[in-house]
C-alpha cells in the first residue's frame, strides 16, 4: 500500500481532475476569506449546501456561473510548525530519537490532524421571472480527513512493535508475555479516531420568497437535493468502550487487497478505473432566510440529511485484542503512512478486517445558523454558527463559530476578513481579495494568514476562483 506522501497529493489532485458537487466553503473563495462565514452571504450556486433559501432572495444576478473554484486546508492543534511541515511536506527528513519522543507526545491529541479540500467543477444559477424564485445546480467534490490519537495509538503509529503498550504484552518475537492478556482495542485505543471521506456530489436547489411585509420582513424558504458518488471512506472511532471501524476505498487509493480477500464471496472487489465509485447516496438540505427591514439578515438551515450505501471494497472491524504490529517505527517523518496502513488488510494494520457486501452510513448532517447586517453594496458583516449533528466521517469534529465581513474600498475590489474558530482548527484570521467587474469576478483567499508561520497550531489553507460570471439583475 502506498504512503500518504503519495496518497494525499493524489487525493487533492482528484479534486481538480474529477467533476463533483455540494457547495462547501473552501471552494467558495469569498467565504474562505471570511473564515467560512457564509449563511447570510452566500447567493446563487454558492448557497448550495449552505442555505438554499438564499436562492429566493431578490437583488442577485439574473444568471451566474463558475468553472473551477478550488480550495484546500490542512492543520493541527497539537503539532509544532516544524513537525507539521515535515509530516505533510517533507516526510523523507530523518527522525531522531528525541524527535520521535516529541512527535508521539504532540500527536496525542483530539485534533492531531485535520484536512479539508473542495473543488467546484461547475456551478450555475438562474433567477426565475415573475417572482418564481431561484434555481441552482453545481458539480462538486469534497475531501475531508480528521485524526484523533490517544497516547497508545500515537505511540503505536510512530513506533510500531516498539511502543510501550506493545512491549508490555508481547516479547520481541511477538509472543504474548506469560501471565498477561492483551487488552481490547476499545480500551487500549480509547479516544482514537481516524476518518477520511471523498465524494463526488451533484446538487440542485430551489428557493422561493414565501412572505413579504413591505419594509418589515421578507422570508424565503429553500430545499436542495444531492446525488452522491462515494470514491472512498475510512472511519475508525473508539470512544468510551464503543468501537466502530469500516472502510470502502476506490481504486484511486491504490489499496493492495490480498488474493484471499479478493476471492471472498462476501467481498465486492472493485479494481476498475481509478475513479470507479464504491458507494452512492442521496442528501437533502432545508433552509429559511429572512431580511428584516433593509439591513438585518438571518438564516437557518439543516444540510446533508440522508445516507450513503457503500458497496465496493467494504471492510469492517469488530472489537478485538491488541495484536503485535508487524512493523517498527520509521527512521524518517513518513509516519503518516503508518496511519494509512491501518486501512489495509495486511500485517501493517492493527486491525483484523472482515469482508462485507455493503455498509450504510449517515451523511455528515449539520445545523447552520447565521445573522448579519448589510449596510450597502460596500459593506456587509455576519456571524455564523455551525453545529455537527452526528460524528460520522466527513463531519465537523466540533462546532464552528465565525464572524466575517466584506468591504469594498473601491467599486472593483472587495476585501474579506474576520475571525473564526472550531471545527477542529484554532482561532484563525482569514483574508481574501476579490476583483469585481459588472460581469466577472476573480478572487484569492486564505482561512488563516498566520497559520503557516506560527510555531503552534499550524494551518495552511488557500482558495482560488478566476472564472465566476454574473449576468443581469434578478
Amino acid at each position: 500500500m502506498r504512503s500518504l506522501s503519495f496518497w494525499l497529493p493524489a487525493a487533492l489532485g482528484l479534486l481538480v481532475a474529477t467533476p463533483s458537487l455540494a457547495q462547501n466553503e473552501l471552494s467558495n473563495f469569498s467565504a474562505t476569506g471570511r473564515g467560512g462565514v457564509a449563511n447570510t452571504f452566500a447567493i446563487d450556486y454558492q448557497a448550495l449546501g449552505i442555505n438554499p433559501a438564499n436562492l429566493g432572495r431578490e437583488g442577485g444576478s439574473l444568471f451566474s456561473f463558475t468553472v473551477g473554484e478550488v480550495g484546500a486546508g490542512v492543520g493541527s492543534q497539537s503539532l509544532t510548525n516544524s513537525q507539521f511541515k515535515k509530516l505533510v511536506f517533507h516526510a523523507s527528513d530523518a527522525l531522531s530519537g528525541a524527535e520521535r519522543t516529541a512527535l508521539v507526545a504532540n500527536l496525542t491529541s483530539n485534533n492531531a490532524l485535520n484536512l479539508n479540500a473542495d473543488a467546484t467543477a461547475l456551478g450555475l444559477a438562474v433567477h426565475l421571472p415573475a417572482g418564481l424564485g431561484g434555481l441552482a445546480f453545481s458539480v462538486h467534490q469534497r475531501l475531508s480527513g480528521h485524526v484523533d490519537l490517544n497516547q497508545n495509538s500515537a505511540d503505536i503509529i510512530v513506533n510500531g512493535q516498539n511502543a510501550a503498550i506493545v512491549q508490555q504484552y508481547y516479547d520481541a518475537a511477538g509472543n504474548p508475555r506469560s501471565g498477561s492478556t492483551p487488552p481490547l482495542l476499545s480500551a487500549a485505543l480509547d479516544g482514537t479516531a481516524m476518518q477520511l471521506a471523498l465524494t463526488n456530489e451533484f446538487n440542485i436547489g430551489y428557493g422561493l420568497e414565501v412572505l413579504d411585509v413591505p419594509g418589515v420582513i421578507k422570508l424565503t424558504a429553500g430545499a436542495g437535493y444531492r446525488y452522491l458518488q462515494g470514491l472512498g471512506i475510512a472511519d475508525v472511532r473508539i470512544s468510551g468502550g464503543s468501537f466502530t471501524a469500516y472502510s470502502s476505498l476506490s481504486p484511486a487509493f491504490d489499496i493492495n487487497y490480498s488474493q484471499a480477500l479478493q476471492g471472498n464471496p462476501n467481498f465486492n472487489y472493485q479494481n476498475g478505473g481509478k475513479l470507479t465509485p464504491v458507494g452512492t447516496g442521496h442528501g437533502f438540505d432545508l433552509g429559511l432566510a429572512a431580511e428584516v427591514g433593509k439591513v438585518v439578515r438571518l438564516g437557518a438551515s439543516i444540510t446533508d440529511l440522508g445516507s450513503m450505501t457503500w458497496t465496493g471494497n467494504v471492510l469492517t472491524v469488530n472489537d478485538q485484542q491488541l495484536k503485535f504490529p508487524q512493523y517498527t517505527g520509521p527512521q524518517d517523518y513518513g509516519v503518516i503512512r503508518n496511519l494509512v496502513n491501518q486501512f489495509a488488510n495486511d500485517q501493517q494494520s492493527l486491525f483484523t478486517y472482515q469482508a462485507a457486501q455493503e455498509y450504510k452510513a449517515k451523511l455528515p448532517t449539520k445545523l447552520r445558523l447565521g445573522g448579519g447586517v448589510r449596510i450597502s453594496e460596500l459593506f456587509e458583516a455576519g456571524l455564523d454558527v455551525t453545529l455537527p449533528l452526528n460524528k460520522v466521517a466527513g463531519n465537523l469534529p466540533s462546532p464552528f463559530v465565525g464572524a466575517g465581513l466584506d468591504y469594498k474600498p473601491v467599486h472593483w475590489v472587495r476585501l474579506s476578513t474576520g475571525v473564526s474558530g472550531g471545527a477542529g482548527y484554532k482561532a484563525s484570521l482569514p483574508l481574501g481579495i476579490t476583483f469585481v467587474t459588472p460581469v466577472w469576478e476573480a478572487g484569492f483567499s486564505t482561512r488563516d494568514v498566520t497559520g503557516y508561520f506560527t510555531e503552534n497550531n499550524p494551518y495552511v489553507s488557500a482558495a482560488v476562483g478566476v472564472l465566476r460570471f454574473k449576468i443581469g439583475k434578478g
